[in-house]
């Protein structure tokens, strides 16, 4: 028993997190664990922790294992806010195993794809090689067949390479995208994180993937249609 109630000794606070001793004073030394405060010190050699500390140390070894942080970035993730922090990790994940489970459960085979699209087997290769599609052993995933289809129809419509149209056109698209998609990314989470049980927050950010996709379609459409009356001089009045 600890000698200080409701407190952890550094061999207790080791063994409840499953981290050395040596590792969390590297993470007291980095300011990851709080405040200085909340360490009782009964002596020069003996010192007492919060037992908060703990689910602290399971979520920064979380963030180095799972997601490669560098102690410098966990310090700004869990310096204001830990609870919100894992509460964060927890949705990212847990939206990640649900399109996971769902790409992988609706995956359809290159031999399937050649069949089904009139995209040359060149062009598919090379959209792999730029990272556009990503196919697993199974094939492509429900994101990768809808991209592949939008090409074929590009193609059938005209778009192709006779008129200087490359698979190089795609990337446009996935710079402008990215940007967008992370700052949409972080201020969903911020917004949802505090304010939603994880299991609501994921289900409003699933709820909302087509939804988007139609709204991004249709604002694209206009912005089209307006830079092209912009270009012909024409007034949309």
């Amino acid at each position: 028993m600890s000698q200080v109630d409701g407190m952890l000794k550094m061999s207790e606070l080791a063994q409840r997190s499953g981290v050395s001793a040596g590792t969390i004073k590297h993470y007291l030394r980095e300011g990851l664990l709080g405040r200085r405060e909340e360490i009782v010190r009964t002596s020069r050699n003996m010192a007492y922790y919060p037992e908060g500390f703990v689910e602290r140390i399971h979520l920064i070894k979380r963030l180095q294992e799972e997601r490669f942080m560098p102690l410098r970035l966990i310090r700004e993730v869990v310096s204001d806010d830990p609870e919100r922090a894992a509460r964060l990790i927890e949705i990212e994940d847990r939206i990640l195993d649900r399109a996971i489970a769902a790409g992988e459960g609706s995956r359809v085979s290159r031999a399937q794809v050649r069949k089904q699209y009139d995209v040359p087997p060149n062009v598919l290769e090379r959209l792999e090689e730029l990272g556009v599609l990503t196919p697993g052993a199974r094939g492509y995933d429900a994101d990768d067949v809808k991209i592949i289809e939008a090409i074929s129809r590009f193609r059938a419509g005209g778009y192709d390479e006779a008129i200087g149209f490359t698979v190089y056109d795609t990337l446009r698209y996935r710079e402008a995208l990215e940007p967008l998609v992370e700052e949409e990314v972080r201020v969903l989470l911020e917004r949802l994180a505090g304010e939603v049980e994880v299991e609501r927050a994921v289900e409003i950010l699933t709820a909302g993937v087509e939804p988007l996709r139609e709204l991004v379609g249709a604002m694209h459409s206009k912005l089209l249609l307006s830079a092209l009356r912009r270009a012909r001089g024409i007034d949309r009045r």
